[in-house]
Parts: C-alpha cells; sequence; structure tokens
C-alpha cells in the first residue's frame, strides 16, 4: 500500500471525521455511547499515535525545528512531516472531545449543550475546550473548584 502523505492524510481526515460524527450522535443514555466513546477517546487516538510515529519515521529528519516560526515552517514544508503533524491534531482534538462528551455526561450536562462544544472543538481545538470549561462555570460552577488533595 502507498504511504505517501497525501493518502494517510485524506484516510486519517476520513477516519477522524466519522469518529466526530459518531460521538456527536452519542448522547449519555444511548446504549452505545460508551463503546462509542472508547473508540473515539481511546483507541482512534492510540491509532493515530501510531501513525504520526511511522510518518515521523519514514520523513524524519527535516529541515527545520521548533526553535522559532520560521524553523516550524520549513519542517512543515515537508509533506511527510506536515502530514505527521496534523494527525497529532487529529489525535489530541479526538481525544479532548470525547473527554468533553465524558465529563459532560458525568456532570448531568445535556448532550444537545455539548454538540456545539464538540463540533468547535473538532474545528478549532482549544477554542471547544475553553467553550466547555465556560460551559461548566455557567451550569456547573463546582466542578471548576480543585479537590482538596489537588490544591496540597
Amino acid at each position: 500500500m502507498d504511504a505517501s502523505p497525501d493518502l494517510v492524510f485524506r484516510y486519517a481526515n476520513g477516519v477522524a471525521l466519522l469518529a466526530w460524527i459518531a460521538l456527536a450522535a452519542s448522547p449519555a443514555p444511548a446504549r452505545w455511547s460508551p463503546w462509542v466513546r472508547r473508540i473515539t477517546g481511546r483507541v482512534l487516538p492510540l491509532a493515530f499515535a501510531v501513525v504520526y510515529v511511522a510518518m515521523l519515521a519514514l520523513h524524519w529528519p527535516a529541515e527545520g525545528g521548533f526553535g522559532s516560526i520560521a524553523e516550524v515552517q520549513a519542517l512543515f514544508a515537508v509533506p511527510g512531516a506536515l502530514a505527521a503533524g496534523w494527525i497529532h491534531y487529529l489525535a489530541f482534538d479526538l481525544f479532548v472531545g470525547t473527554w468533553i462528551a465524558e465529563r459532560g455526561a458525568a456532570l448531568g450536562l445535556p448532550h444537545w449543550q455539548l454538540v456545539p462544544l464538540l463540533l468547535l472543538t473538532f474545528l478549532f481545538g482549544p477554542a471547544g475546550l475553553l467553550g466547555f470549561v465556560l460551559l461548566r462555570a455557567l451550569r456547573r460552577p463546582a466542578s471548576l473548584r480543585l479537590a482538596p488533595e489537588a490544591a496540597a
């Protein structure tokens, strides 16, 4: 099978999109939700991690680095490194989105309030996480307090 960066990018995007759709369509009371959340929050991020490491192994060392914006730009000019970077985003955003769904359900937040945050996390990662924290601050402010053992 051809492991070109473009092909890996397309397959990873397709899998991630299906996972996000499944996550959004899985409210807490649905009997399939725990299964979906195991896939979206554990199995797929780990699978993406394997692909990420493989892409780095195949396309490293690349020009550039992480010391300046110019170095990062040079690094991402290499298609394989760019695909690895994109898969990095897919893995972590999906992990965070699943955490939002799990934590929101545990807090008793209605799923319809979480779906826009899942979309925001899918499209803009940290903005969805921020939205979830703001929703918790409005709806369940006590959930943001540090546990006594965590404050020590």
